[in-house]
């Protein structure tokens, strides 16, 4: 049973994130606050624009039974209580998300680069892609050394690219499919040069070394200046 506890107040309506895997019954229950001034609401059931019945009431408390057999089942379920104010709640079904990175993964040339992705239930099946283009081309590690795919466990799968190049840079796909569906996550791999690193102190080092350079010829100058206007007055003198 998943529920959500509304608080008898108008404000932004409240969320929550069901995840369905597999074919099931789902309980959903709408809650008024013990504490709510909201005395017997209106309540309405919606998914989408239609409007469903609930199959269960008790004090304060309203439940929708699903029987969840495909995808098409999947979507946003919403209670609706109308009294002195309007208050909402939604329920979203679907697949479950994959849980991974969301920066940019940024390596050096010749290391190697490691993606993770994880689910909250362990799928029937992992794929890893590559973006060719606009097309996904799905990795296969038996066919090139440039690639391990490890299941670390049942919800876990890890994609591994060794010795990288600039070649491998672009945005990785790991998918994990279920009975009711799929879900991707996209992965951006980005490749520098080995002296990327170092570009901050060289250009440090040359800017330390035109300015040495820089007081050294002032100084000869200078120097030489000086030497010349001793010889120019002693002339003078003469």
């Amino acid at each position: 049973e998943y529920y959500i506890v509304l608080p008898g107040v108008s404000g932004a309506a409240l969320q929550k994130n069901v995840s369905v895997a597999s074919p099931t019954k789902v309980e959903l229950t709408c809650k008024l606050d013990e504490n709510s001034n909201m005395k017997n609401p209106q309540v309405t059931w919606k998914r989408g624009s239609e409007t469903i019945s609930h199959t269960s009431k008790t004090q304060n408390s309203w439940t929708i039974q699903l029987t969840i057999s495909d995808s098409s089942q999947l979507g946003s379920y919403s209670c609706i209580l109308k009294g002195d104010v309007e208050v909402s709640a939604t329920f979203h079904l679907q697949v479950p998300k994959i849980e991974g990175k969301e920066k940019p993964l940024i390596t050096y040339e010749g290391d190697l680069a490691v993606m993770v992705c994880k689910t909250e239930y362990a799928p029937m099946a992992w794929t890893w892609y590559m973006t060719n283009g606009t097309e996904l081309v799905a990795i296969n590690p038996s066919s090139t050394n440039k690639f391990r795919i490890k299941r670390q466990s049942a919800n876990v799968d890890r994609l591994e690219i060794l010795k990288l190049t600039k070649e491998d840079i672009g945005v990785y796909w790991c998918e994990a499919a279920f009975r009711l569906g799929s879900s991707k996550k996209r992965f951006e791999l980005k490749v520098l040069s080995i002296m990327a690193p170092l570009k901050p102190f060289i250009a440090v080092v040359a800017e330390v070394v035109i300015l040495v350079t820089t007081i050294a010829l002032y100084e000869v100058y200078s120097k030489k200046k000086g030497e010349g206007e001793r010889e120019f007055d002693q002339i003078e003198q003469l």
